[in-house]
């Protein structure tokens, strides 16, 4: 195998093959180069793994099955804890991070994956044990962190192409791509840094025996690539900011329904006639918020509503494709006052329905501390105005730093209890 290597790297005349050193002459491979991506990774993907665990706490994944999309997690739901609801804005700044981030990153991962494609091809596949248990584990770090950022981009697109639902298959491959990151962190990152700190780079398995001729340094290189994620956050972040500069987010899908303008302008994920709602059921004759608790059920109109003691907070709207609006002033009852109707002084846990009949998320479950705090409202008005079809009229959830889909629209059903 020696000699056949060195026949495949001195001889002009030997086939080039993928498998031959020859075969890949870029002049820009080189371990420092890959050092550097490399620990722009380490970084930034440690902290999208973070951010991804704490989008899915943020669900209260442990409270009820209709909360959890993730079943049979077992022990990797260890971490799990009860969502705060302070800072208000918790949920929006994690989950931006968590998709602005990962966007940002795809030019880095990319030229990362350039930079070591060599390696992929080196004969023989396996040279003991050891080394095929290394191979495997970087077949596991590709192939999962190429699976990771492609089904999240989809996400972000709300593409939903691949079979499955997202939540789990994200949630499971991310566990899969960290575990075979960390292993190979831990493997190569005293390598990368004794990389960058030599001031010559000594001759590898990524250095061309036969280097092509230069049309760009290593270091453009590198100022190509950030150029590229430094271009990609730029037209990415503004989802996550809200307002007017969504319009700067130009890979954002842009394609749904038109929030309009006034009081209930603002981003809407799904409406009221693609949740299947009929205005019959919501208008004021037939639409009655059912309540019930400790001490029985109640019925109350949305005029019966509008007559009990009315709060005002405000809170964002922030979803897990990444999306999130400023502050809404948002008007109605308090969780916590609807809880005290049937026979509750300590808010308890909550479980709401929607008029909503297919989908995902239109049942909901809440902790006892989100119902607690004084922010939480079954809003009737937005901005000083009712609240529109579209943003869950006759009334909807609102609860700070909670994922958007907690925050059901066109509520029919509250039920008050453990659960």
């Amino acid at each position: 195998m020696r000699a056949y290597r060195r026949l495949m790297r001195d001889d002009p005349r030997a086939p080039l093959l993928p498998t031959s050193p020859g075969f890949w002459r870029s002049p820009l491979r080189g371990p420092r180069f890959t050092a550097v991506l490399g620990l722009v990774l380490l970084v930034g993907v440690t902290v999208l793994f973070g951010t991804g665990l704490l989008s899915y706490a943020a669900y209260n994944p442990g409270l009820s099955p209709v909360n959890d999309k993730t079943p049979d997690k077992g022990v990797l739901g260890f971490y799990l804890f009860a969502w705060p609801t302070d800072p208000h804005w918790l949920y929006r700044l994690t989950q931006g991070v968590h998709v602005t981030l990962g966007i940002t990153l795809i030019p880095v991962l990319l030229a990362k994956l350039w930079s070591v494609v060599p390696r992929l091809f080196t004969l023989p596949p396996a040279r003991s044990l050891a080394h095929a248990m290394e191979r495997l584990s970087l077949l596991l770090l590709v192939g999962g962190g190429l699976f990771q950022f492609v089904t999240g981009v989809l996400n972000v697109q709300l593409d939903y192409v691949f079979p499955g639902s997202f939540y789990p298959l994200h949630f499971y491959g991310a566990w899969v791509f960290f575990a075979a990151f960390v292993a190979h962190a831990a493997l190569k990152t005293p390598t990368a840094l004794r990389n960058l700190r030599r001031l010559r780079e000594e001759p590898g398995d990524l250095v061309s025996p036969r280097p092509a001729e230069p049309t760009v340094s290593r270091r453009g290189a590198l100022w190509f690539v950030g150029g590229a994620s430094l271009l990609l956050f730029a037209t990415t972040v503004g989802q996550s900011l809200g307002g007017a500069l969504r319009r700067t987010a130009l890979l954002a899908p842009h394609g749904g329904a038109d929030p309009g303008s006034g009081p209930n302008g603002f981003q809407i994920n799904k409406t009221a006639a693609h949740a299947g709602i009929d205005r019959a059921e919501t208008g004021a004759d037939a639409w009655r918020l059912v309540v019930t608790g400790r001490t029985g059920t109640v019925r109350l109109s949305r005029a019966q509503l509008a007559g009990l003691p009315q709060h005002s907070a405000a809170l964002p709207i922030a979803c897990v494709e990444g999306w999130s609006t400023p502050d809404q002033w948002w008007r109605g009852v308090r969780l916590r006052d609807l809880a005290a109707l049937v026979g509750h002084d300590d808010p308890p846990d909550l479980f709401v329905e929607s008029l909503q009949r297919h989908g995902a998320f239109r049942k909901a479950a809440l902790r006892a501390n989100q119902v607690a705090d004084p922010r939480s409202l079954l809003a009737l008005y937005v901005n000083g105005e009712e609240l529109s079809p579209d943003h869950g009229h006759p009334a909807r959830i609102i609860v700070p730093a909670a994922p958007g889909v907690l925050n059901t629209k066109w509520v029919a059903r509250l039920t008050f209890g453990d659960l």
